[in-house]
């Protein structure tokens, strides 16, 4: 789902096609239906000046419809007189008149969309000076230095924001100048010098552009808007309207407003300032101010600036009448304000506000402050509303300390998030080794595989130069909390060495990768904590309290260490516990390879046997580590290939140097194992099927399991789930195998244990014949990653390397499909099984298991869908207990809507 709003909004009694809309109108709407139509920092404007009767320089707002028209037919025909009205009633407010050589009104020009977008167009001031108007400035302000700077500047803005010329074309003039004139800000140098800057600036504009700078204000602000509806598709634009699930069809404001000058002389500055502080959350106010300058010398970090406060100092009347405005706006916009002012020779003007950025840490804190301050009185609801799984992600997981200033050596897919630092290793062993030495390491692969398991158990995080975000890598790596960055196209891995280009990482170098950000980077890089400020465990008890009765949140845990770390981290038990991966450990994989080489009804008894053992052991501490909470039990679902070595391997070593009797062995079980489309092959319950009694052993370990956590006065609640069921008579047999598996060992206990069977529903046929199944199945587990793949017809793999970022760029695709829940296909064949299985069984419990049980649009979808839980990664389960409560908070909305219009 993608934050969208296609509805024109009509305000107060205008007709609905109007376009543009002075600051001061009767908007008579609430502030989000006017952020629709005239973007944030219109709407915002619109408020200041009519609401709030804030010291708000005069303008008007071309709205998003005008944008979204232009971008479809071109520039709609009746703009250029709705402009020209505005501008008429803009000069009788200010006195002034729009190009006049006498006593010119010159205007700023700045973008504004619905949702605060870096990458959109950047600010143009001054617009409205050329040749005769700047000379009528010096003549009213009696200041040529003031003029012509003001001059020099528009020319350059203009340069680099309309017309798109490169900004180190106009730098170096400045730079030259200022180190003749010997001065260290712009606003030193002389009138004679901007007069000279201005010329050369003009002179560049001709020269690059082949057309002489326009002189024509109106020229120039019909140029400025064009750039600024453009900037709506631009490459930067566009990419972070993906990243943020922004609809590409919104468009963009722009905002026309009278010049105010931070450039007047000493008494006048410019300043950028939050309401509180951003990065922490502390309720006091933080910015930046500079005196005698323009506001984009704030934003561009080019300058030396002061802290904002300065102003006590420097103009206390000017700093009082500030903080009277911050708490205005916190009070009426209920929220933290990112605002940009300008003092104009003593007097101050606000020229935009909106909702602050801030960090993990400073949003948690502010959404419980603002719940507790009388002055604004937050619901709980609006306060988790606040808060986004990245804010959870930056305070529980480490990151780089100085991301902003590192250069990536590559970069790849955000597998798992979090940052690490280590010792680049190549292989399991290697690693392993390191780690005994006391080495930090990285495990490096081209992929891995469960022979790699020992490695990135010991590594601190892992990078693979292939693979997606649902590869062996990525979904072990988020399982187990462990940074990883997979799919490095750029990386070629060797034996001993990586390359990306021309640098060689050599076994031993120090590598850092960060796992949220998707970027390696060559050497030891400094981490800063992940350490949870103590808000997050209020907003997580809030987030359980609205989601209690309707939304659950498990684990997928396949070790009593992770159903550890997943209770700790609240969860409600485990939606999916893979027994496969019990037997990935150095003591289960000869044993397993035991069984499936059995050439004997007594071998594979004994292999079964042994398996057990280790089994039960492994279910007695995971059902300990989960007491009184339920455990989801998938038996054994990866085809049998998994567990035995690659087959071209066996084959290369076989050409090379031979093979032992026990390589060949394996090689044959490789050979007869081995499958075109293992995705689609002999996995989950057709693994019974071909395999007698292994389904049974597995029911037999965890029953067992259960029964000694009785004994010792513990509440196994056990769920017995069979993979990839497709019909009905398939379920009914492999249950009938639980059955007679728990028979024989209630047969050897007197407590009565009570536990359900279930299967996932991973194709589409079994959602569409959920109905049938439902009849054998007490419970339902999607199994969305499979789902998804079987659905699109996209090997997960091989898509997201090759297929997935060609598709999305073209607009293809919304999402990656294995991110974010396909809320058309893949979430009706999830709703329809829901539905047509309750049809059945109106008891039936279903919940979700696959990766978008920790994505928080698709627990949203899932909500919808009408599941009772979701699962997801024990490092995700935090994400996951706030996007569930927001589900059921936006459900509560849709509702009381839906009630309001009928």
């Amino acid at each position: 789902m993608s934050r969208t709003n296609e509805t024109p909004v009509a305000v107060a009694g205008e007709p609905a096609r109007r376009f543009v809309y002075d600051f001061d109108h009767d908007h008579g709407v609430e502030p989000m239906g006017l952020k629709a139509l005239l973007g944030g920092k219109g709407a915002n404007l619109a408020e200041m000046t009519s609401v709030l009767s804030l010291p708000v320089p005069h303008g008007f707002t071309i709205a998003t419809t005008a944008c979204r028209a232009y971008l479809r037919h071109g520039w709609p025909l009746s703009l250029d007189h709705e402009i020209d009205d505005a501008l008429e009633r803009l000069e009788a407010k200010m006195g002034r008149r729009f190009g006049d050589h006498v006593d010119p009104l010159l205007v700023s020009v700045r973008s504004g969309a619905q949702f605060s977008m870096p990458g959109m167009m950047d600010t143009v001031l001054n617009l409205g000076l050329n040749d005769g108007s700047v000379e009528a400035l010096v003549a009213r302000s009696g200041d040529a230095r003031f003029a012509y700077d003001s001059y020099a500047r528009f020319i350059a803005m203009y340069a680099r924001i309309v017309l798109d010329l490169d900004a180190p074309l106009f730098d170096e003039h400045l730079r030259h100048a200022m180190a003749v004139a010997g001065v260290a800000t712009e606003g030193e140098l002389s009138a004679e010098v901007n007069r000279d800057l201005a010329a050369r600036y003009r002179a560049v504009v001709e020269q690059q552009s082949g057309r002489p700078f326009p002189q024509e204000p109106r020229t120039q602000l019909r140029e400025a808007i064009e750039a600024i509806f453009s900037s709506w598709n631009g490459a930067r634009a566009r990419a972070f309207r993906e990243r943020e699930g922004i609809d590409h069809d919104l468009g963009t404001a722009a905002n026309i407003q009278a010049m105010v000058f931070g450039n007047r002389d000493a008494t006048s500055g410019t300043g950028v300032a939050f309401t509180r502080n951003p990065s922490t959350g502390e309720p006091a106010p933080y910015g930046d101010f500079m005196v005698n300058a323009q506001g984009e010398d704030v934003v561009a970090g080019t300058s030396i600036t002061r802290p904002l406060s300065d102003l006590d100092y420097l103009f206390p009347d000017v700093a009082n009448q500030l903080r009277e405005v911050f708490a205005r706006l916190e009070a009426h916009f209920r929220d933290m304000c990112d605002i940009e002012f300008t003092v104009e020779q003593g007097h101050l003007w606000m020229l935009q506000t909106r909702p602050g950025m801030r960090t993990g840490a400073a949003a948690l804190r502010m959404a419980v402050d603002m719940v507790n301050d009388p002055e604004i009185r937050l619901t709980r609801g609006e306060a988790l509303s606040r808060i986004t799984g990245d804010h959870l992600d930056q305070v529980l997981h480490p990151t780089f300390a100085t991301a902003a200033t590192l250069e990536p050596l590559a970069k790849g897919l955000a597998a798992s998030p979090g940052a690490a630092v280590g010792r680049a290793y190549f292989d399991a062993p290697s690693a392993v080794a390191a780690t005994r030495r006391g080495e930090p390491v990285v495990l490096v692969r081209a992929e891995t595989s469960p022979d790699d398991v020992e490695g990135m158990m010991v590594a601190q995080g892992v990078i693979t130069a292939r693979g997606g975000l649902v590869s062996h890598a990525a979904v072990v790596a988020r399982g187990w909390g462990k940074p990883a960055v997979v799919g490095v196209s750029e990386l070629l891995v060797g034996a001993r060495e990586a390359r990306v280009g021309d640098v060689v990482i050599a076994e031993g170098d120090w590598l850092s990768l960060d796992g949220t950000a998707g970027v390696i980077v060559q050497g030891a890089v400094e981490l800063a904590s992940g350490a949870a400020p103590a808000q997050l465990d209020t907003i997580l008890r809030w987030a359980d309290e609205v989601r209690a009765g309707h939304l659950g949140v498990r684990a997928n845990a396949d070790t009593a260490a992770d159903a550890l770390a997943a209770r700790q981290r609240g969860a409600e038990g485990i939606g999916l516990c893979r027994t496969e991966h019990m037997f990935l450990g150095p003591d289960r994989l000869p044993v397993v390879r035991a069984m499936i080489l059995a050439t004997s009804d007594d071998e594979y008894r004994d292999a079964l046997a042994r398996l057990l053992d280790v089994q039960r052991a492994d279910f007695v501490a995971i059902l300990e580590a989960m007491d009184a909470l339920p455990v989801t039990v998938r038996l054994l679902d990866p085809p049998l290939h998994e567990f035995l070595p690659d087959l071209e391997a066996l084959l290369v070593k076989e050409a090379r140097e031979g093979l032992s009797d026990d390589d060949t062995r394996l090689l044959a079980a490789a050979r007869y194992w081995h499958e075109q489309n293992p995705m689609l092959g002999v996995r989950g319950v057709r693994l019974g099927v071909l395999r007698p009694g292994l389904y049974a052993m597995q029911v037999r370990a965890l029953l067992e399991a259960a029964h000694l956590r009785l004994a010792d006065g513990g509440d196994p609640r056990v769920e017995i789930m069979i993979p990839l069921t497709i019909s009905a008579p398939e379920l009914a047999l492999a249950r009938s195998w639980v059955v007679e598996a728990s028979d024989y060992v209630a047969s050897h206990y007197r407590t009565p244990l009570h536990f359900s069977i279930g299967t996932m529903i991973e194709t589409p046929r079994a959602a569409l014949v959920a109905h049938e199944i439902a009849a054998h199945a007490d419970f339902f587990s999607f199994g969305t990653n499979d789902l998804t793949q079987m659905t699109f017809g996209f090997s997960r793999d091989d898509v997201e390397g090759k297929l997935m970022a060609p598709y999305l760029a073209a607009g293809l695709l919304e999402h990656n499909p294995f991110d974010v829940l396909d809320d058309q296909a893949v979430a009706e064949l999830v709703r329809l099984g829901i539905e047509r299985g309750r049809r059945t069984n109106p008891r039936l419990k279903v919940g979700i298991c696959g990766e978008h049980g920790g994505d928080p649009e698709s627990i949203a979808t899932l909500f919808g869908c009408g599941v009772d839980y979701v699962s997801c990664s024990p490092y995700r389960i935090p994400v996951a207990r706030l996007a569930a409560a927001q589900a059921v908070l936006s459900a509560r909305v849709a509702v009381s809507s839906s009630i309001t219009t009928s």
